[in-house]
């Protein structure tokens, strides 16, 4: 059985020098994919062109298994989320690193540019606290499932 940790946090999208914008952001965590959180942000916010319109699945997607949120979602690793709350972290796409007056910023690379974000630290702590009462630190490994990783690698 798999177990969700969600949590609403606020963010400020920095635009320029003199401009912000706030944006919504849900955090989440599943205890299936132990390794990795997820920032979800308002699909407004996407770097990229919109797209036609999805179709419809022909079948209906089984109850228990989570539903993509509307919006862009960033999957990465929960540690270096942990890491970045207290040092700068990150390598690649994602970056986060402590800033002034307990704020945490978080830097995200795409192709189509980049955002960064700030982030009340209190938020992020909060979140990961609560996602370590879902699996501790240090005992994701146990809740992993090898053969569903596998099959999600493979496609």
């Amino acid at each position: 059985m798999s177990a969700a940790v969600e949590q609403a946090a606020q963010a400020r999208l920095i635009v320029s020098t003199h401009r912000t914008a706030l944006l919504a952001v849900t955090l989440r965590y599943f205890t299936e994919d132990p390794l990795a959180i997820r920032m979800t942000f308002p699909a407004e916010y996407a770097l990229e062109e919109a797209g036609p319109e999805p179709t419809p699945a022909p079948f209906a997607e089984e109850p228990d298994s989570p539903q993509p949120p509307p919006g862009v979602e960033w999957v990465f690793a929960r540690q270096l989320l942990a890491a970045g709350l207290d040092l700068p972290s990150g390598l690649g796409d994602v970056h986060v690193r402590p800033a002034l007056g307990l704020r945490t910023m978080v830097e995200l690379r795409a192709p189509e540019g980049v955002a960064l974000l700030q982030f009340a630290e209190r938020d992020l702590r909060r979140f990961l606290w609560r996602s370590y009462l879902a699996v501790p630190k240090d005992q994701e490994l146990r809740h992993l499932d090898p053969d569903r990783a596998l099959a999600e690698l493979l496609g």
